[in-house]
């Protein structure tokens, strides 16, 4: 959206960096940058005076505002070139641009600033596409780009970005006044126009005719004869499931992280053929790439059909070979003054047969690097097509991944919430207590799976906290093995595992001892004493596999220990949870896993259950109108205020975030003080 003061040049290229971020032909998430320049009256002199606006750091095309654009003076900025120190000092030059900034605000100028100053073209895009990478990857890259463009398009050899290779393509485009474009040696392409819509035709011109290029005259089958076919869709599926926990937890070694899964067919296909092993280590090229994927993935070397516990003991072998190689290439090229290893982990674990697994500081992070690694993936394979595959020397890929301005990138980033990186599970997620907590989670950094017997309640709750990077649902009835089962397994495949469970789920009955059934008996246990047992046990042996800790958190009742009247079902149930709290505290404390009770009272409003009966039974039974059973259960207490689903959440939360790391065993009060329940 632009407003209507929007200057034209803006406004055009927005649009354009919006349809060129829509195709991941074109660009990946995050990648690329795209400029435009215009005259605007200086407040100041009230002279006209040119500006450039372009991508800020860290921006997405596809996304992009006008916020997220940096906003400098032509003339200022080109009068750098004056004071520039050499190549050795160029870094020195990003510090500058903020002297060239036009008014206040804007984003931070990145590192591509002044490629889209210094060429002198009104609109400039400089992109990643998969093809013109592979080019730029390729052995021979220069005599391709020839081959495939004539003098149309342009060859630059590979140069880290920054200050001079905006210098080298200026001075090439001005040699070469009928080029349109450049392909980058290692890295991508730049293309430019007079007017937004030129430049982006001849974007698409140069990503195009490359790909046409490579299915015309490419190799067919460029990765080699296929020689581990993929499992079949429930085997593969189970089997990630089964390794995705253990993996988890090894990439989190040195900083936990949250998963992401990928099985497309193009990722299968890789990992099925015989070349897999040697592309794969030979790395990423385009530092957009291994920025996000690290400098090589982590590659199992055994076949689909090995033994799950062969797998398992080779990939605990597999990651410490990895974690030393890391650091050996860390050492190789750190100098004085290089900021510190920041983790020895692989970010990308291919597994033939199975799929990659990614791996990041939340999710979006993790799922984004895989889908650069499916773009690295397209680059070999095109390059192989044509040529061979040949990404930038090792050297540097290290300055581009130890560089201090992403070093200060970094620092820019916001603190992590106190949930971040934790991955929750919640049950009965759909309504009430659970949707609040679900909501109170999410706020708070975590990744959730709200799980509830009405899927289509539980996915409006997801759905109102946020995108499937954040918040999924799952169905499940929590009284099935089998169904339970399939709610953690979603949770691993989602997220990569599971470290913060809720025990939600729940039902009531008002009977008297003589009114209640055998079957109200058996149903009040099957949902909160056998569901929670089982949630818990299946959650807790995905904790045990990530050897990362954990919180269970038991939403049981004041009910557990205090004798309300026609109620033995439901308190006795919650009896039953509540030293399933006791006894499982005890029995996981040795695998760092905390278990922990809640003991609400009396949540009538936003209650899924009140609103189901309970509240008119429990009217009854106090002779209260059920309206203000509420007010009822808040006259009684100490505090004499209402309990809501966002205190029990709350309480969730507290206990959960790290404030009492050594705390487990405990039932927390929220029940505004009853002293009938008080704990002795």
């Amino acid at each position: 959206m632009t407003s209507p003061e929007t200057h034209p040049a803006v406004a055009a290229l927005l649009r354009r960096a919006h349809a060129l971020g829509a195709d991941p032909r074109t660009t990946n998430y995050a990648g690329g940058n795209a400029s435009a320049k215009g005259a605007a009256t200086d407040p100041v002199t009230g002279a006209d005076v040119e500006l450039m606006w372009v991508k800020g750091s860290g921006g997405d095309l596809g996304t992009l505002t006008e916020a997220g654009l940096s906003v400098l003076r032509v003339d200022r900025l080109r009068a750098l070139t004056g004071v520039y120190p050499g190549v050795e000092r160029e870094d020195e030059m990003v510090a500058a641009f903020d002297h060239c900034a036009f008014g206040r605000g804007g984003a931070a100028p990145s590192i591509d600033t002044a490629m889209h100053g210094l060429v002198d073209a009104p609109h400039v895009d400089h992109l990643h596409p998969d093809a013109g990478v592979a080019i730029a990857a390729a052995a021979d890259g220069e005599e391709l780009t020839r081959r495939v463009y004539g003098d149309r398009v342009l060859w630059v050899p590979w140069r880290r970005p920054g200050f001079q290779l905006g210098l080298d393509i200026a001075a090439l485009k001005d040699a070469n006044p009928g080029a349109v474009g450049v392909i980058l040696g290692g890295h991508g392409i730049t293309a430019w126009g007079g007017t937004a819509e030129e430049c982006e035709a001849r974007s698409l011109e140069i990503i195009r005719t490359a790909e046409r290029y490579i299915a015309e005259h490419g190799r067919p089958e460029p990765f080699g004869p296929v020689v581990h076919p993929p499992l079949d869709d429930a085997a593969r599926e189970a089997r990630a499931a089964a390794l995705f926990p253990l993996l988890r937890g090894l990439c989190s070694t040195d900083a936990r992280q949250v998963g992401h899964y990928t099985a497309t067919p193009e990722v299968l296909d890789f990992l099925s053929r015989a070349e897999h092993p040697r592309l794969a280590a030979l790395g990423t090229s385009c530092p957009d790439h291994f920025l996000r994927t690290k400098v090589a993935p982590l590659v199992v070397d055994l076949p689909p059909s090995a033994p799950l516990d062969e797998v398992i003991g080779r990939l605990r072998g597999l990651h410490a070979a990895y974690r030393e190689d890391y650091r050996a290439y860390y050492e190789r090229h750190a100098v004085p003054g290089s900021p510190a290893m920041r983790g020895a982990d692989p970010a990308i674990v291919l597994v033939p047969g199975v799929g990659m697994f990614s791996f990041g500081k939340d999710k979006q992070t993790a799922r984004v690097a895989g889908e650069f690694y499916v773009n690295a993936i397209n680059v070999m394979r095109g390059a192989e097509a044509l040529s061979s595959y040949r990404p930038i020397e090792e050297r540097e890929k290290f300055r581009i991944e130890y560089w201090d301005l992403e070093e200060a990138k970094l620092r820019r980033l916001p603190a992590p919430k106190p949930l971040a990186t934790r991955v929750a599970l919640v049950t009965g997620a759909g309504s009430g207590i659970g949707a609040a907590t679900a909501r109170r989670l999410a706020a708070e950094g975590a990744c959730v799976v709200l799980a509830d017997r009405d899927l289509g309640a539980a996915e409006k709750v997801a759905a109102g906290i946020g995108t499937a990077d954040v918040a999924v649902a799952a169905e499940v009835d929590v009284t099935s093995e089998e169904q339970v089962r399939a709610a953690v397994r979603a949770a691993v495949l989602a997220f990569g595992g599971v470290d913060l469970v809720v025990n939600n789920a729940g039902l009531s009955l008002s009977r008297s001892l003589l009114e209640t059934t055998a079957a109200d008996w058996d149903l009040q246990h099957d949902v909160m004493a056998r569901g929670s047992f089982l949630v818990s046990r299946e959650t807790a042996r995905v904790m045990i596999d990530q050897g990362m800790g954990g919180d269970i958190v038991y939403i049981s009742s004041k009910n557990s220990v205090f004798a309300g009247p026609s109620n033995v079902a439901y308190g006795a149930a919650k009896a039953d949870q509540a030293h399933q709290v006791r006894l499982l505290a005890a029995e996981l404390g040795p695998h760092g896993i905390r278990v922990n009770g809640v003991n609400p009272d009396g949540v009538v409003r936003g209650s899924g259950i009140f609103a189901s009966g309970w509240g008119a039974d429990r009217a009854a039974v106090y002779g209260v109108p059920e309206e203000e059973l509420g007010e009822y259960y808040a006259g009684r207490t100490l505090l004499k205020q209402e309990v809501l689903p966002e205190h029990v959440a709350a309480a969730v939360f507290t206990l959960t975030s790290g404030g009492l790391p050594l705390t487990t065993g405990l039932h927390v009060p929220v029940d505004g003080g009853v002293p009938a329940a008080f704990l002795r």
